[in-house]
């Protein structure tokens, strides 16, 4: 983070080095990114060359704005044109994204990465963290060396398709209003076992809209137990629970062990009313976010061919588009899987530790949302079901005492890995579809899941269409 810069220094070069222009050869860039303003440190061989050590090349300090931004462009001009010039990012929340959209637009190559802490002892400035991104870029693309941890590597920033880019913003601020109902909902359970603990007894869910109907116009214990039946019957809505079963509710209500002290009744009372408010207008919003979320799909071809696997719903489609942002990021189906949590994770130590577990990294939400996807798709009628129940008579052991196989859920794992690499195939025969088509050309028909070829591909069936060129034979010639 760019801090301890004076105010009074003006948005210009930190470096009073003369710069030329650099041979045709490739300009790394390192941009340690801060609220108000950036620092951007310039590396390459000449660069090197010049100053000896990555510390002393040079480095810009810009604005968090329009005219810093086309400074830093007019400053890379100075050393290289635009399509030789690299940039690595870290990401630190939503400040560098202004910037990072900036150089896409222009065609500027963006990697990205994650936060990394520095060593301890390590001086802290501005300019050196901007160098030692750049470095960074220049020994993983410029020397090619690999990284001992696939957290450090520096990743490259594609700009996220038409659809996710709606999506994104729709499905992080429907997570967030979703954790917002639950705290409200814990609230509210937690108010109805001090004010009639009763309640629960007649309404399983006491936070249903029929029972937050009944609870806002009733709230105590002594209000449910003097109500009119009818009324009472009027105000829950819903067919259930039974016109008796209220009656057996006004009974318990009648000698029930909730709160009693005035006081205290008064305000769990107005804190009820307000968090029944505060709960309804978040599932008015969670039902808007959900009709535009559907009109998106409805509209986009990476939807259709997303809502076509049996399992993946209009959430879960609009919530993996969203995560993975553009397939291009993505070089096989094995990087999707570690991307969204499905990775195996080998621990091996010569004979004492030999174990498989499945990665703990991954995409913090799109991890529990494939293996429901997973679940859905094996309840059905589907080929995820032929398999699962084939893989757990092979895999599982079964247990004569409870009469059923234990550890299914390693096959549901295995499901929802062959689910991801189906998602992976469409989606990149999607994309290879659109690179290949002109731009104004109509696209043809996208390619969807289809039950037939799937059960053809299990059983090895299928026989793909595509003509095949055999290889040329290499004959040896005999020395004679």
């Amino acid at each position: 983070m760019v801090r301890g810069v004076s105010p009074s220094i003006p948005v210009a070069y930190l470096d009073a080095q003369p710069h030329e222009p650099l041979a045709h050869e490739a300009l790394y860039i390192g941009i340690d990114v801060g609220k108000r303003r950036h620092m951007a440190g310039f590396l390459s061989p000449t660069l090197l060359t010049w100053h000896r050590r990555f510390e002393g090349c040079p480095v810009l300090l810009f604005d968090n704005s329009r005219e810093g931004f086309r400074l830093l462009i007019d400053r890379i001009r100075t050393y290289t044109p635009l399509e030789q010039a690299t940039c690595l990012v870290e990401k630190t929340g939503h400040y560098h994204q202004a910037v990072v959209d900036y150089l896409l637009e222009l065609d500027v190559s963006v990697y990205l990465m994650h936060v990394h802490k520095r060593p301890r002892g390590m001086l802290k400035t501005d300019k050196r963290d901007a160098l030692m991104l750049a470095n960074h870029l220049y020994n993983q693309l410029g020397k090619g060396i690999q990284l001992p941890e696939r957290a450090q590597l520096a990743r490259r920033a594609l700009p996220p398709s038409d659809t996710a880019a709606q999506l994104k913003g729709l499905i992080g601020h429907r997570h967030e209003l979703v954790h917002e109902c639950t705290q409200r909902k814990n609230q509210l359970t937690a108010i109805c076992d001090q004010l009639c603990p009763e309640f629960t007894q007649v309404f399983k869910d006491p936070n249903v809209a029929g029972a937050l109907a009944v609870r806002e116009r009733y709230p105590t214990a002594q209000a449910l137990a003097t109500a009119d039946l009818d009324a009472l019957c009027a105000t829950k809505g819903s067919h259930r629970p039974r016109r008796d079963e209220l009656a057996h509710l006004q009974d318990l209500a009648a000698h029930s062990i909730g709160v009693r002290d005035p006081r205290r009744l008064e305000s769990l009372v107005f804190e009820q009313q307000q968090l029944i408010g505060e709960l309804q207008v978040f599932q008015t919003h969670l039902d808007a976010i959900d009709v535009k979320v559907a009109h998106v799909l409805e509209d986009s071809r990476e939807g259709r061919i997303l809502r076509s696997i049996p399992g993946i719903g209009v959430y879960a489609a609009a919530a993996i588009l969203a995560a993975i942002g553009n397939i291009d990021n993505f070089p096989n189906a094995a990087a999707l899987k570690a991307y969204f949590g499905w990775a195996p994770r080998v621990q091996q130590s010569s004979d004492s530790l030999d174990s498989v577990t499945l990665n703990r990294a991954g995409e913090r939400t799109i991890k529990p949302l494939m293996y429901l996807v997973a679940l859905t798709a094996i309840r059905g009628d589907t080929e995820w079901s032929d398999l699962y129940h084939r893989l757990v008579e092979r895999k599982c052991s079964y247990d004569e005492r409870t009469q059923s196989y234990r550890g299914r859920k390693k096959v549901v794992g295995r499901i929802a890995g062959q689910i991801i690499s189906m998602i992976y195939g469409l989606l990149r025969a999607e994309a290879e579809l659109r690179a290949r088509m002109p731009a104004d050309a109509p696209l043809p028909e996208p390619q969807v899941y289809e039950r037939a070829i799937h059960h053809a591909h299990r059983t090895g069936a299928y026989r793909s269409m595509k003509p095949h060129t055999a290889p040329a034979r290499i004959v040896q010639l005999s020395p004679t």
